[in-house]
C-alpha cells in the first residue's frame, strides 16, 4: 500500500512539472504583439512589443491627419503593423523633428518653491539612503481583399487595403509572409462591419539579422473624417501594459469622450501653438490649439473601442508645473532654526528679567528690624 501511494505521488509531481514546462515553453514560442493604435505582428516564433507610442491627431472639421511614432523592442527581425482607418488614406514619412518640437512646446514649467519648516530630506529630518540619480516582396491579394496601393517609404513597405472579411485579410497577410493571430481576426470584425479600410505596414531593420528596436521613423496618414477618432480597439490584444501619448491639433481644446477601459486620460498641456517655424508650425496651420493627453492601459484586454475626440467645454490653457522645493535660509542657516533659537533666547531673557525684578521687589518689601534702645 505504501509503495502504491509513493508511486501516485511521483506521478502527480511529474504531471505538475510537465505542465509548468509546457507553460514556459508556450510563453517562449508564442509571439507577443502590442501596439497602442493598431496591431504589431512579428514573424513566426518571434516577439515585438510597442512600449511607447506618441501620435499627433490633426483635425480641421473635414480631414484628419495622424502622425505616429512608435518605440519598439523585441527579437523580431521583421514585423507587420495594421491600422484601421475610416476612409481611404494617403501615407508618407513624417518628420521626426515634429515630436521634438511637441515635447518642447508641452514641457512642464519648473519653478522654485520655498518652505519654512524642514521636510523629509532637510536637516534634521534626513531619512533613508540617497535616492538621487547617480553620476518585403509584394504578394497576391486574397479574395475579398483589395490592394488600393503599394509604396516603399524608407524601411516601410506600405499597402493600403480594403477587406470584406477578416479571414481574407488574414490570408493576404499570410501570403505576404506574416500570419495574423486568430484573436486579431475576430478583433477586426467591427471595422469590417463598418467598411473601414486598412493601412498595412511591413518593416524590417536597415541591417539584416538585426532585431527591431528603438524609435521607428514616423508615419503620416491623411484621410477624410467627420469626427476626430484615434483607432485603439486592436490594442486590446497587447500582452503588456500600454502607454499612450496623444497630441491633438484642432480649433479648440480637445478631450476624449471616455477612458475606453484604461486609466483616466489626463491633460498635460493645453494652449495655442507658438512655435514660429518647423514641422509643428506647418502642421498647426488652421488648427492652432494644441492639447496633449496622456493615458495608461495597465490591462489592455479591457480596451472597449476607439478614442473619439470632442471639443472641451472651454479653451482653458493649462501647463504642468513642477516645483523644486527649497528650505528657506538666512545666510546659509535654516530660517526655522534661527527662529527657534531666537524664540528660546527671548524666552530665557524674559524669564531672567522677570526673576531679577521679582527678587528686587521682594527685597524692597521686606521690613528692616530695628532693635529698640533701653
Amino acid at each position: 500500500m505504501g509503495w502504491f501511494l509513493r508511486k501516485c505521488a511521483r506521478v502527480r509531481v511529474l504531471t505538475v512539472v510537465g505542465a509548468l514546462l509546457a507553460v514556459q515553453l508556450g510563453s517562449l514560442i508564442a509571439p507577443a504583439y502590442a501596439c497602442g493604435c493598431g496591431a504589431m505582428i512579428p514573424g513566426a516564433q518571434q516577439r515585438v512589443a510597442v512600449g511607447r507610442e506618441e501620435s499627433v491627431v490633426r483635425w480641421d472639421g473635414r480631414q484628419e491627419q495622424i502622425v505616429m511614432s512608435l518605440t519598439v523592442d523585441g527579437d523580431a527581425q521583421k514585423a507587420a503593423w495594421i491600422m484601421p482607418v475610416p476612409h481611404r488614406a494617403t501615407v508618407e514619412l513624417g518628420d521626426p523633428e515634429l515630436f521634438t518640437q511637441l515635447r518642447n512646446a508641452t514641457a512642464p514649467v519648473r519653478r522654485d518653491r520655498y518652505h519654512f519648516w524642514p521636510q523629509d530630506g532637510d536637516w534634521p529630518l534626513v531619512t533613508g539612503d540617497d535616492t538621487s540619480a547617480g553620476a518585403p516582396p509584394p504578394g497576391a491579394a486574397a479574395p475579398h481583399v483589395g490592394v488600393v496601393g503599394r509604396q516603399q517609404l524608407g524601411p516601410f513597405d506600405v499597402a493600403r487595403l480594403t477587406a470584406t472579411d477578416p479571414a481574407a485579410l488574414n490570408g493576404w497577410l499570410d501570403t505576404n509572409g506574416f500570419v495574423m493571430p486568430p484573436r486579431l481576426t475576430d478583433a477586426l470584425q467591427p471595422y469590417v462591419d463598418r467598411r473601414w479600410e486598412y493601412v498595412a505596414v511591413r518593416l524590417t531593420p536597415a541591417t539584416a539579422s538585426t532585431a527591431l528596436s528603438g524609435t521607428l521613423d514616423p508615419l503620416h496618414l491623411t484621410f477624410a473624417a467627420g469626427q476626430p477618432i484615434y483607432p485603439m480597439r486592436l490594442s486590446r490584444l497587447a500582452r503588456t501594459p500600454q502607454s499612450l501619448g496623444l497630441y491633438v491639433l484642432a480649433d479648440h481644446r480637445m478631450e476624449t469622450r471616455t477612458a475606453i477601459g484604461g486609466d483616466r486620460p489626463r491633460t498635460t498641456f493645453a494652449g495655442r501653438v507658438t512655435t514660429p517655424a518647423g514641422p509643428l508650425a506647418e502642421l498647426a496651420k488652421g488648427t492652432p490649439y494644441l492639447t496633449a493627453i496622456g493615458q495608461e492601459f495597465p490591462n489592455p484586454a479591457s480596451i472597449s473601442g476607439d478614442h473619439v475626440l470632442r471639443p472641451a467645454p472651454e479653451d482653458t490653457p493649462f501647463q504642468q508645473v513642477i516645483y523644486e522645493d527649497h528650505l528657506r535660509t538666512v545666510a546659509g542657516v535654516p530660517a526655522w532654526l534661527l527662529t527657534v533659537v531666537g524664540t528660546l533666547a527671548l524666552a530665557v531673557t524674559a524669564a531672567t528679567v522677570f526673576a531679577v525684578r521679582r527678587s528686587r521687589a521682594r527685597n524692597q518689601q521686606t521690613p528692616t528690624f530695628v532693635r529698640p534702645t533701653s
